[in-house]
């Protein structure tokens, strides 16, 4: 997918946000809002969406492989195991943001992570329960009128914080929430609002 085919998509009434970069429109096509359970790729997301904050999508998305490969596929187990000296060795030899306190709020998580998946029995099941285990289909009309957080992702943020996390802030839940798939915030114009829906049926039908 090149430029010019995102520039002609921007009368198709896709999400303007993924109209910027190449990389931000295949990820929104293929991944945004879809549903996943799987506990690394949660994990994956609230890593990325924490190392967002203040940043651009586009700042942390282009470096998606670098941050897959500094944190060990986002391995828990073995997440749980770093400390505070495998920071400098991550800074040094992986194109990831260099903000020392979110590279070591990753160790951190996975410690929490894995003490949520030992009491929940997943990832998943702890995080669900804040849209009462059903996706929320949204039929926005604009970007603007989307919101940066909710009730649901405040109560969210605190349940994380308390459980140990970091970089879990109301907005943070909010965009993880919108990626793996708890809320369709997809534009009704966009054509991935409705490939998403099915996608939610499809997968989340309990």
């Amino acid at each position: 997918m090149d430029e010019h085919n995102i520039i002609n998509d921007a009368d198709n009434g896709v999400c303007a946000w993924a109209m910027k970069q190449p990389i931000e429109r295949i990820y929104h096509d293929q991944e945004w809002g879809r549903i996943s359970l799987d506990n690394e790729y949660l994990f994956e997301f609230l890593t990325l969406e924490g190392a967002q904050a203040g940043l651009s999508w586009y700042t942390v998305l282009k470096r998606r492989d670098a941050y897959r490969a500094a944190f060990e596929g986002y391995c828990l187990d073995t997440l749980a195991q770093y400390e505070a000296e495998k920071v400098e060795e991550i800074i040094e030899k992986y194109d990831v943001i260099k903000h020392r306190g979110k590279i070591q709020s990753v160790f951190n998580n996975a410690r929490a992570a894995k003490a949520l998946i030992a009491e929940y029995g997943s990832l998943s099941a702890a995080l669900w329960q804040f849209v009462d285990h059903q996706p929320v289909i949204n039929h926005w009309q604009k970007q603007e009128d989307i919101p940066t957080s909710t009730p649901a992702s405040k109560a969210m943020s605190r349940f994380l914080k308390k459980k140990g996390f970091s970089f879990v802030g109301e907005t943070i839940c909010y965009a993880f929430m919108q990626a793996v798939g708890m809320v369709n915030d997809h534009l009704v114009t966009c054509p991935c609002h409705q490939a998403v829906q099915q996608n939610m049926a499809e997968k989340y039908e309990q």
